[in-house]
Formats: C-alpha cells, structure tokens, sequence
C-alpha cells in the first residue's frame, strides 16, 4: 500500500499572499486543518489551521476591536506558514509515511509526484488504513496472544487456524513484552473461540484476549 493510494485529493492550496483570516474562514468551510501553499506552480509552504489560530491576538490584549480586526486583516499566509516543509512521493509506503509523520511530530504532508504536489496525506488517511488494515468494520473473532520470536512461529499460527477451517480476516505482529517474544492481533471468521484455543494450544505462549467484535 503507497501513499498515493491513500492520499486525500484533490488538494486545496492557498496563495503565500492569501490573507491569514480568509484562509481561516475557508478551512472551517472545508473541514480542513492544513494546506500546501503555492507560489507560480512551486510548492513554498505549509499552513495549518493552528498557524492560523496562532496569528490572533490573545483575548488578554489591550487593544480595540476595530484595532484588532485591522491588524488581522494585514495578516497574510507568507506571515504565519511553515517554510521548512517536510513531503513525501506518492509510491512512499504507507507505514514509511506514518513514520515520518510521528517521528516530526506532525499532523500530514504534501504528497509530491514528478516535483508537483498530488494530494495531501494525513493522520486521518493513516487511521483509516490502520482500520482496514486491523479488519476493524468487518466481524469476525479477534485474537491477541504472544508467540515465541522464533522463523516460522507465524506460519504455525497461520497453518493451525486454517487447519481448524478458520479464513483470516486480518493479521497484525506487534513487539512483545521481550526480546524473544512477540504479540500477534488476527482476526477470523469460520472458527468457534473454543476452536481457536484448540488449535493454538501447542503455539501460542499467552492468550490475551479472544472477542466476537
């Protein structure tokens, strides 16, 4: 899975000239927080609706109302933008992508294609793949156990459940409480919670949890 499949497009950017306050009244006219800013075709920016929150006066400032609304309206995107903007290609892996996104401290990025921006991705985009990923909107029985971190324990897991007529819905490996183990998260249909003990006996070092969700 790459970022281009998962990217939010078509993108919405905004002008460096763009004044601040309008940009804001669009992003909440748009539900969006963060916007690619262009400049002649060139990506020059990023603006996020914190940004633009942080480029009102506080409510403790002594001047006017009047005064406040004119310096506002000077405000101009070029004023409150992110310069420095961290981007990705449209064939990034997904997950390279979600690290990169963690790793910053960021919310989503411009998603880039032959030097041009294509779409944006976010952390919205991210938990919607995470959720398809996980089966999360499908029901079936999910399973979370720790395994040894050995070659072939997965397969094992695998092999008993198809054994016992179980079809995989979603499958997940995660760290585990050591170096030598490791937490797996599935999820099956066609197979009884007893079923999956069973055929998980001789495997699995610890159940965790086994749920109808």
């Amino acid at each position: 899975m790459f970022v281009g499949d998962r990217m939010s497009r078509p993108v919405i950017t905004v002008s460096p000239d763009d004044p601040a306050i309008e940009v804001r009244a669009m992003f909440n006219k748009e539900h969006i927080r963060r916007a690619p800013v262009m400049k002649k075709g060139k990506l020059v920016g990023l603006v996020t609706e914190t940004d633009l929150i942080n480029a009102t006066p506080s409510k403790a400032t002594s001047l006017s109302v009047w005064e406040m609304h004119y310096l506002v309206s000077k405000i101009k995107v070029k004023d409150v933008m992110s310069k420095k903007v961290i981007t990705v290609d449209v064939d990034t892996p997904i997950e390279e992508a979600a690290r990169k996104m963690a790793d910053n401290k960021i919310g989503g990025m411009p998603v880039m294609n032959n030097g041009r921006v294509s779409g944006v991705i976010t952390e919205t985009d991210l938990f919607k793949a995470f959720l398809e990923l996980m089966g999360a909107r499908q029901k079936g029985t999910r399973v979370t156990a720790t395994v040894d971190e050995e070659p072939g324990m997965l397969a094992s897991v695998t092999k008993a459940i198809s054994e016992h007529g179980g079809d995989f819905i979603s499958f997940g490996v995660f760290s585990g409480p050591d170096t030598n183990s490791k937490v797996v998260t599935f999820k099956v249909e066609g197979i009884t919670k007893a079923e999956i003990k069973k055929a998980l006996k001789d495997v699995v070092i610890k159940f965790w949890d086994i749920r109808i969700s």
